[in-house]
Formats: structure tokens, C-alpha cells, sequence
């Protein structure tokens, strides 16, 4: 379904951000956008939990975005979340909120799949040149490294560590002093270790500073003098010794800073600072642009079937754990075809996704042993960067795998409703149905839904041929009767 209207939340560390964009044959222009400074990293308790007054304030901003929103089709809007809500044990009571206000679902983004859409963001506004581009996005929880040519992410990195959290720690209270400085850069400098090798000063040809951090130091060092548009190390030194020579950002009297930047600024400041230094920067160019930037055009690519990263990233997957794609096609049809047979329409179209994607990666977990293959499978999904896939789908596919055969009471923690188990159902079928893997022809059959479980007419000529099959069906209904669910077999 094509949107002529579409709007991205990026549900910041610091701020939150909302930009709503018209698209005309396959651009984005944009109609509104809104900024609000919540700092939710500053509301992280020592337990990890996110305390009551950051998060009000956050459901408050969010209630003003709604209605920013309103009249728009869920489809064309998506929401990110960043860092303080990757790591906040209790981000769920958060979610559960923030969704009921938007009416739309909340992605969790890994801190790669942030870095991923940043440049995607950012690389849409720079010069279209084959040079090879840093960008640095300080967050208010954590920043990241991206290496990339044109529109491709080649390299990306992210670290715990954001203007937010940084100023918490080191300057409480908006006070600097030389030592907390040196503090604050030590460890800087022992996150920055890990970039040493990718990110060093020959593989990169211009450096990028994109969103808040970096975009407000531009802003304050041409106010001082600086040259326009640019970050320089001689500036970021100028602005160290002058909130050291200050001790206190309130009373940094300087033009050009603004009053929301001045609980963050030193953190940011300390960061962006080691960063010049570590991958030895002379200079840094900036742009507003970034993540919510990203997401718009990765929902273009979505909408306007240009090119879905998840659909890449599955591909990439099947191919490098050397899959059977002729099994996987055998079962992935067969799992649609049950599948349809359970859910409404509305709902096949949503999540059928996640189970072609699971049919084509079931068997990747082969390629560690036989034995326990979904149990590998789930692992390596749970586990690994998947580009394009936020970290609540990324759940939905590996408890897809690991639920793929075997007892399903081990899964029932990652099962939230009845549209789940049709879709393990769908899939345990195929793939015990084709665990003949040379079979063309599938058996006559039929999945209904009853009160808490399901009917399955099957042809009994077909079960006579394939005893094993039959057994194997007898076993399936045993599993299901465990969970406290029926699967009658019909003949």
C-alpha cells in the first residue's frame, strides 16, 4: 500500500523528534517537524529502571505528537526507540503506554540497526560523491560510527556513550572542573579503543557530525568567531577551556548557547573532543539530519517496493549459513497456505513476513549440528546484527526457529497471543509435512481454528503412504495438549 503522507518518532536519549513528509514520485518532502528535549537518559536509576517524572514527561511529549499524527494510517508512521529504552529494565510499562497514546506500534532499534539508519539519514542530504564518509552521531545514551559510500553503511559501530549520560556522570550539576574533564576523556578515549582498526584516519575521506551534539557545537562556535558550518579542534579546545576556566555551565556566558543544551553541553563537549582526538580529526562538517531522517526513507523503500533491508538481510543470511532454498520454498508455501487458513486477512497480510522469513532461515542452525538444529537457529538470530529489523522482530523470527519442532512449552515466555501460535503451528506443519525433502506433492488438508486449539483434516490416503508422517502428526498433538491446546486430527 502506497502512502502519499508518511511520519517517523525517533524516541531519543535526549530529545524527541518527530518529522511528518509528503512523497512525491519517490522523494521525501518535508511538511512538519518537531523537536522536544526530554532527556530520558537522565531518568535511568542506578537498578536500570526509568524513574516516574522522565517518563510523564515523555508520555506528555508523545500526547502532543499524537496529535500531530492524527488521521494518519498506521502503516505510514513508524516509531524508533533508542538507547535508554534499549538498556531500561521496565521499558515495556513504558511502551505499553506510549503505543496506546500513538496507536502505533514502538520498535526497539539495536544499537547497529541505529547506526545503520542514521547514515541512511544523513547520506541523503550530502553531496552525491563516491568518497568514502565518517559520520558521529552523539546521542544522549549512546554514539555512533558509521563508515559509508553514497547511500551504503559500509562499516558501524555504536558505544555507550551519549551527552546525557556523560554529563550525569562527570559534571553533575552543570559543574566542570579540569580533573572531571580529564575523567570524562579517559573514558571516552577506553570506549573509542574498539574503533582504533575500522575507523582509522586512511579509511575515511570526510567526516560528518550529524543531529543535536553536534549540530549545537557548530552553532556555538560560529557564534565565537569559528569558521560556519564546521566543527575544528582548535574550536572544541577553545570551548573546554572556557567551561573549565566557567565551572559552571550556567555561567558560561558565551554567545550562542542555548538554554536547553546547557545541562548536556560538557558531556557532549568531552566526547566529541576525544573523538577528534582518537580518530585523529582535524575537521567535521555537520548536519541536522539523522535517524528519524533515516526511517522516512527506509519506509519509501518499504512503501515503494524499492528495496526492503529485511528482505536483503534474509537473503544474506540463507547464503551465508549455505541454507537449502528448495526446502525452504517447499515449506515457506505450505506455511503461508496453513497460516491464511487461521488468521483474518488483516492479519495474514501483517505478520505472513516473519514466517516467510522464518521458512527461509529454519534450517540455518544446521550448519552448527543436527542435533538441536532450531535451538541454534534461534541463537543465531536472537544474537546477530540483522540490518532492517528492529529488535521486537528480530524476537518474532528467532522464537519462530526455535519453536519450529520439539515441546512448545519452552517458548510459551515468547508467545503473547493467539496470531503467535497460528504462526508456529503453521510452521511446525510444513516442516514436519516436507521433512521428506524430495516430496513434491503435499497431502489434501485443511487447518481450522476451534476453542483453544485447532482441527487438521488431512487425507488418510496420503497418511497411509507416509507412516511416518502419521506418527509424527500423533506426536504434534501430544505437544499441543501440553501447552493446555488441542490439535484433533481429522481423516
Amino acid at each position: 500500500m502506497s502512502h502519499s503522507v508518511i511520519a517517523a518518532i525517533d524516541l531519543g536519549s535526549n530529545s524527541f523528534r518527530l518529522e511528518v513528509a509528503r512523497v512525491i514520485n519517490g522523494q521525501l518532502y518535508t511538511l512538519d517537524a518537531l523537536k522536544e528535549t526530554i532527556r530520558l537518559a537522565a531518568g535511568l536509576k542506578k537498578d536500570k529502571t526509568l524513574d516516574q517524572t522522565s517518563q510523564q514527561r515523555a508520555l506528555n511529549c508523545l500526547q502532543r505528537f499524537s496529535e500531530r499524527i492524527r488521521g494518519l494510517p498506521a502503516g505510514a508512521i513508524r516509531v524508533v526507540g533508542t538507547n535508554t529504552l534499549r538498556v531500561a529494565k521496565n521499558a515495556n510499562q513504558f511502551l505499553q503506554q506510549a503505543e496506546a497514546i500513538l496507536g502505533v506500534p514502538i520498535e526497539i532499534i539495536a544499537g547497529h540497526e541505529e547506526a545503520r539508519l542514521i547514515y541512511i539519514g544523513v547520506s541523503h542530504f550530502l553531496p552525491r560523491t563516491n568518497e568514502k564518509r565518517l559520520v558521529v552521531d552523539i546521542g544522549g545514551g549512546s554514539t555512533e560510527f558509521i563508515i559509508g559510500q553514497r547511500y551504503r553503511p559500509l562499516v558501524v559501530e555504536s558505544l555507550y556513550m551519549g551527552c546525557v549520560t556523560y554529563s550525569s556522570r562527570f559534571f553533575p550539576g552543570a559543574k566542570v572542573s579540569q580533573k572531571a574533564f580529564k575523567l570524562a576523556e579517559l573514558s571516552a578515549a577506553t570506549e573509542c579503543q574498539v574503533l582504533k582498526k575500522q575507523f582509522s584516519r586512511h579509511q575515511w575521506h570526510l567526516a560528518v557530525g550529524s543531529s543535536g551534539t553536534a549540530k549545537a557545537l557548530t552553532e556555538l562556535l560560529e557564534q565565537n568567531g569559528y569558521p560556519s558550518g564546521v566543527i575544528t579542534r582548535e574550536g572544541l579546545e577553545f570551548l573546554k577551556k572556557s567551561l573549565i576556566e566557567a565551572g559552571d555551565t550556567h555561567q558560561l556566558k558565551l554567545p550562542g548557547l542555548k538554554a536547553d543544551r546547557i545541562p548536556v553541553l560538557a558531556g557532549g563537549l568531552a566526547i566529541m573532543l576525544t573523538i577528534f582526538k582518537e580518530l585523529k580529526i582535524t575537521q567535521m562538517t555537520t548536519t541536522d539530519c539523522g535517524l528519524r531522517e533515516g526511517v522516512l526513507y527506509e519506509m519509501l523503500g518499504r512503501i515503494e517496493h524499492q528495496e526492503d533491508t529485511r528482505v536483503v538481510t534474509v537473503n544474506e543470511f540463507a547464503q551465508r549459513y549455505h541454507t537449502d532454498q528448495a526446502q525452504a520454498e517447499r515449506v515457506k508455501l505450505l506455511a503461508l497456505k496453513l497460516f491464511k487458513q487461521l488468521v483474518e486477512k488483516e492479519h495474514f497480510q501483517r505478520y505472513s513476513p516473519y514466517l516467510v522469513w522464518a521458512a527461509q532461515l529454519h534450517e540455518i542452525g544446521l550448519s552448527i549440528a543436527h542435533a538441536g538444529y532450531h535451538r541454534h537457529a534461534a541463537y543465531i538470530i536472537d544474537n546477530a546484527d540483522m540490518p532492517g529489523f528492529s529488535k521486537q522482530e528480530q524476537a518474532i523470527v528467532g522464537g519462530l526457529l526455535q519453536a519450529q519442532r520439539g515441546r512448545l512449552t519452552k517458548v510459551t515466555a515468547r508467545v503473547t497471543n493467539d496470531i503467535g501460535w497460528a504462526m508456529i503451528l503453521a510452521l511446525r506443519l510444513a516442516v514436519l509435512i516436507h521433512r521428506d525433502r524430495h516430496q513434491l506433492a503435499i497431502p489434501k488438508m485443511s487447518l481450522l481454528v476451534v476453542n483453544r486449539g485447532y482441527v487438521l483434516t488431512i487425507s488418510p490416503r496420503w497418511l497411509k503412504q507416509n507412516p511416518l508422517s502419521a506418527a509424527n502428526l500423533e506426536m504434534e498433538s501430544q505437544h499441543w495438549q501440553e501447552l493446555g491446546r488441542t490439535l484433533t486430527l481429522n481423516q
